[in-house]
């Protein structure tokens, strides 16, 4: 099956060179120059994987970026920022995207980042076209915390989540290694696939994100307290503690 993308940049040359190069990977491409047109086509049509730029005329990409996300919660998206624009890529990957790129970049660079995210976007496909009798090994159970990797749910204590693509394989990945420490550059490897000095802040803003929606379940069901499943190992990195859970 060929791999869709929806180029959303606004400036040709950068969006004409993206295109060509995804089209030499066999890749199908259509191109949007503003976030109206693009928030359009990814809620209307089926793409792989979104590149977005966040500097956009009119709608900008991080608005495009938050009205997909409540829609299509699975929908993998590239955020392309401005070197300097830090706030622009924390508020992105706050807003859901999966992985932020700072301009201007390298070719082979936006090749390895793509071919990373669609990896984990066929591993999703994958594992739900596959149907299953051994659920041992489809769901993951820590206490009142069920992970069911085939259907892509989470409940904690009774309570369903909604999590992005990218926050349910970081929550599945730590809940296989329960009470073992990873650093920000071993996540990174281990769940987007790649090793790039400079991006583990992308690791910090999904951290917090999913330890937001975990603690949500948590006041929602009980005023009781609970221990934090997503620990911080200070000088280390984080770790995901059964206690939190039991």
């Amino acid at each position: 099956m060929v791999d869709s993308i929806l180029i959303v940049e606004d400036d040709q040359d950068i969006a004409e060179l993206i295109k060509v190069h995804m089209q030499d990977l066999g890749m199908q491409v259509t191109h949007c120059d503003n976030g109206e047109d693009a928030i359009e086509q990814a809620l209307t049509q089926h793409f792989s994987l979104m590149i977005l730029d966040v500097t956009l005329p009119g709608c900008s990409g991080l608005d495009v970026c938050r009205k997909v996300r409540e829609v299509k919660q699975e929908q993998a998206i590239l955020m392309l920022t401005a070197r300097t624009s830090e706030i622009d890529r924390v508020v992105g990957l706050e807003l859901g995207a999966d992985d932020y790129m700072a301009k201007p970049f390298s070719i082979r660079e936006v090749q390895a980042r793509v071919h990373a995210l669609l990896r984990r976007v066929h591993l999703l496909e994958k594992s739900k076209l596959q149907e299953t009798n051994v659920i041992e090994t489809s769901v993951i159970c820590h206490g009142q915390l069920m992970i069911n990797q085939r259907t892509h749910e989470v409940v904690l204590r009774d309570k369903a989540l909604d999590l992005t693509s990218t926050e349910f394989d970081l929550l599945c990945f730590m809940a296989r290694h329960p009470s073992q420490v990873f650093s920000r550059t071993q996540l990174l490897d281990k769940v987007w696939g790649y090793q790039h000095s400079g991006y583990e802040h992308t690791v910090n803003s999904h951290i917090n994100r999913l330890r937001n929606k975990l603690a949500s379940g948590d006041v929602a069901s009980s005023s009781k307290s609970f221990p934090a499943i997503i620990q911080t190992v200070f000088g280390v990195g984080y770790k995901f503690s059964p206690e939190g859970v039991i």
